[in-house]
């Protein structure tokens, strides 16, 4: 917003557009938008971006913690560990979500630093 006005101030002192662009570090044409953008919509447009839309979230809050709980506890029968294919297809089975891909279920466990594939390095005591 600071960049946006800044720009917006210094092409009403009169600077190019050019010049506009070398001042702040953006190009050219960020500032000949910023400018269209004022003079079509007014200050509030031109300051602001609007929300872009973006993609809706594949898993809510609800769902993703019930993955995450069926992860932390054992494979099913007649598994050894979990593997992300698994995991989607067992949340699809459990119904916990209608349909999962195994890229969101990837992502999902490595934001809360899952490994569930692998195994867990034990500690044994040495026989002395």
């Amino acid at each position: 917003m600071l960049r946006r006005a800044s720009i917006l101030r210094q092409l009403d002192r009169g600077q190019t557009a050019a010049q506009v662009a070398g001042n702040v570090g953006v190009a050219r044409k960020t500032v000949r938008a910023i400018a269209r953008r004022y003079e079509e919509q007014g200050l509030e447009s031109a300051l602001y971006e609007k929300p872009r839309p973006g993609k809706q979230r594949a898993l809510d809050t609800s769902q993703s913690q019930r993955i995450i709980a069926m992860v932390c506890g054992s494979a099913p029968a007649g598994m050894a560990r979990w593997s992300v294919r698994l995991i989607a297809e067992e949340a699809v089975k459990r119904k916990l979500t209608q349909q999962v891909g195994r890229e969101t279920i990837r992502i999902l466990l490595q934001s809360h630093e899952l490994k569930p594939w692998r195994e867990k390095n034990v500690v044994r005591g040495g026989s002395e």
